[in-house]
């Protein structure tokens, strides 16, 4: 089963605004089975599943259960979130959130934080369609800016500005590695905007992580 949000609006973690998702960008989540007359609660529709969503789509064979689990799992992996398809994220705009979040969740909400941070950083006014290049990142396996050998064009994603790009469409191919580290430092580091008390110190993992890693999903 595939999820599809589009046309939505949403709080901005980095900024406190609320923005309307652009209507080239939408966000979904693939579920690997579901039982036949059940209800099914507790699913998430986030960055991460939307990323793992494309890749699931690009693998070979396409959307199959096993290709969904794999995906889902490797996107977790990646970005040390148990489960992205039922860990529901710490939300960095709740007041004193931290305390009571997982490690997993604390994970989850201050990555989805960084990319909004990352967007602002690099002058774009929306950041769900920095997900949407994310999405496009993320359909070849390897998180470096490229959709297969092919350079992901940023322009048209509801305006540039220079910021980190110095003026550059394209993304940057550390965007969601070293980049994606910095910006979520920025995030943690911004008292106005990140309320729920999360620390670098909290956050020194995957930090780590992100700063080393040469943007291969397994």
């Amino acid at each position: 089963v595939m999820l599809q949000m589009s046309g939505g609006t949403y709080s901005d973690d980095a900024t406190g605004t609320s923005m309307t998702m652009q209507p080239s960008d939408v966000m979904t989540s693939a579920v690997p089975s579901v039982a036949a007359g059940s209800i099914t609660t507790g699913i998430q529709v986030t960055p991460l599943t939307s990323m793992a969503q494309a890749r699931i789509q690009n693998m070979a064979g396409g959307m199959t259960d096993s290709n969904i689990a794999s995906a889902n799992a490797a996107m977790a992996s990646y970005f040390s979130v148990g489960d992205v398809l039922h860990t529901s994220p710490m939300n960095p705009l709740t007041p004193g959130s931290a305390a009571s979040a997982s490690q997993d969740a604390k994970n989850y909400g201050v990555t989805i934080a960084a990319m909004s941070e990352y967007a602002a950083t690099i002058g774009m006014p929306h950041s769900s369609s920095v997900i949407t290049a994310m999405m496009e990142d993320a359909s070849d396996g390897v998180l470096n800016g490229m959709m297969g050998g092919t350079p992901i064009s940023m322009s048209g994603m509801g305006g540039m500005g220079g910021g980190m790009m110095g003026g550059s469409a394209m993304m940057q191919s550390n965007a969601a590695t070293s980049g994606m580290a910095a910006a979520m430092t920025a995030f943690i580091d911004d008292i106005a905007a990140n309320k729920s008390g999360v620390t670098a110190a909290d956050m020194q993992l995957l930090l780590a992580k992100l700063s080393t890693s040469n943007g291969t999903l397994q």
